[in-house]
């Protein structure tokens, strides 16, 4: 997919100015977006997933530019993907249920078709013995992989995922990237805010350092973590770097 920056910027309420006259333009399979907290990787995300609009500037998927009014922005947000940091399951809804109900209400499936549809992913990835639980009955991951299941449920045009594994252990944390890198293989099209570098690094194609609300640096993965062009990316890198085994 194409994904273009133009004059991109955001400014919140109180007047902090969180992205600040982003310009990019660029053809993306897998992209991950690293940088220090608040400095805007998030709303940058939410953007592009129609969820939040830009103060100024515009921004254009496949050469079209995202709607700006409520009715066209829904239909937008049908063809996406999105994986929340915590998952943003119904916490009264079964994990079946999470995956089926918006297949039906959102996208027109029938009853049918949908509940095939999610029992066909709950096994794919583990869950179908679990499709009767709620969220506050799953682990973590597991939440997390229901969350998955539900994003890719509708056959996405891409996906996005803010900080998938931010709450998990380290042993959830690598079944959740595991299956990210699973979709990345079958050819699934995908953005991710990630502080887990070696995912960054080793599985996405590119990388964009996102710092105080500007777009840093931005290219091949491998180059941007070996050779960093701008000393707030080595001093970031230096960091998270730092208590490594």
């Amino acid at each position: 997919m194409k994904i273009e920056f133009q004059q991109l910027s955001r400014q919140f309420e109180d007047g902090r100015i969180v992205l600040d006259s982003i310009n990019f333009s660029d053809e993306i399979r897998t992209l991950a977006i690293i940088g220090p907290s608040g400095g805007g990787k998030s709303t940058l995300l939410r953007i592009l997933g129609g969820l939040l609009l830009p103060t100024s500037g515009e921004v254009f998927v496949n050469g079209s530019p995202i709607p700006q009014n409520e009715e066209q922005l829904q239909r937008y947000r049908k063809e996406i993907g999105f994986v929340f940091q915590q998952g943003g399951l119904f916490r009264h809804m079964t994990a079946l249920e999470n995956i089926q109900i918006p297949l039906v209400q959102v996208h027109h499936y029938s009853e049918r078709s949908a509940k095939e549809r999610a029992l066909e992913l709950l096994e794919r990835f583990g869950l179908k013995e679990d499709s009767h639980k709620r969220p506050f009955q799953l682990s973590g991951g597991q939440q997390q992989r229901v969350a998955i299941a539900r994003a890719i449920a509708a056959r996405p045009r891409f996906l996005l995922l803010d900080e998938p594994t931010s709450a998990l252990d380290p042993e959830y944390t690598t079944e959740v990237l595991d299956i990210v890198n699973e979709l990345k293989n079958e050819g699934m099209e995908l953005i991710i805010v990630t502080h887990e570098m070696g995912f960054a690094r080793h599985a996405c194609e590119k990388a964009a350092f996102l710092c105080q609300g500007r777009l840093m640096e931005y290219g091949d993965s491998h180059t941007l973590f070996t050779h960093p062009q701008t000393p707030q990316l080595e001093q970031f890198l230096g960091r998270l770097l730092e208590w490594n085994i």
